[in-house]
């Protein structure tokens, strides 16, 4: 596995939390070890006391996020090398079951799990992976997403940087908002006649008027 791979533990840990909706799914040892995914032994040594701490890491991480959507570069850098440096990684070559056309095995770096307990193997392998990819993308490639209530965090792989939401299902409901939203403003524009009760509207009348007016 790829070490910018693992960014996506960043993105999993902060999106446990909707906070616009008032929801935590990360409420037991059950929950923190699913967020490791299949094959990372140190999830097996999660207990209660990861939950709270990985709360605690979870509200930093957000964090990078938002100092990132927001366009404050320099801070997100900063948050995630305080990451960095508190939970360090200790790197390894593995190659698996993985072979070349020549049969050799597929050497690559893999984040060891020799961390003192599960939290701290997941906020080093999340905050390694995070930074391989923001200093290989750009930090403008973290976002936040835009579709409220919703605020989960995302990382932005399009080809134009143009992403704005965390999923299409979020995306759609915004357009949707939005087309709903410049109905509203067309009607309250409208009189109950049909007629612009704006300034055309009026000067329109005011012409008609005294055209009237005067053929009589």
């Amino acid at each position: 596995m790829e070490l910018a791979s693992y960014s996506d533990f960043a993105v999993r840990l902060v999106n446990t939390e909707e906070p616009g909706r008032g929801r935590d799914r990360l409420t037991s040892v059950e929950a923190v070890r699913a967020l490791f995914g299949p094959g990372r032994q140190t999830a097996r040594r999660a207990n209660e006391a990861d939950v709270t701490r990985l709360r605690s890491v979870r509200a930093r991480f957000r964090a990078v996020f938002e100092a990132a959507d927001a366009g404050d570069e320099a801070l997100a850098v900063g948050l995630l090398n305080a990451l960095l440096l508190e939970y360090p990684v200790s790197p390894q070559i593995s190659g698996h079951a993985l072979r070349d056309a020549d049969g050799r095995p597929d050497w690559h770096l893999h984040i060891a799990d020799h961390a003192a307990n599960a939290t701290a193997d997941y906020a080093a392998t999340a905050a390694m992976g995070l930074a391989f990819h923001l200093t290989g993308h750009g930090a403008d490639r973290l976002g936040i997403c835009r579709a409220a209530p919703c605020r989960n965090a995302f990382l932005d792989t399009s080809t134009n940087r143009s992403r704005r939401y965390c999923s299409d299902r979020c995306a759609t409901r915004a357009n949707v908002a939005a087309y709903r939203a410049r109905k509203r403003l067309e009607s309250a524009r409208t009189g109950p006649a049909g007629r612009r009760e704006d300034g055309i509207g009026r000067t329109a009348e005011t012409i008609h008027d005294s055209s009237a007016a005067g053929d009589r």
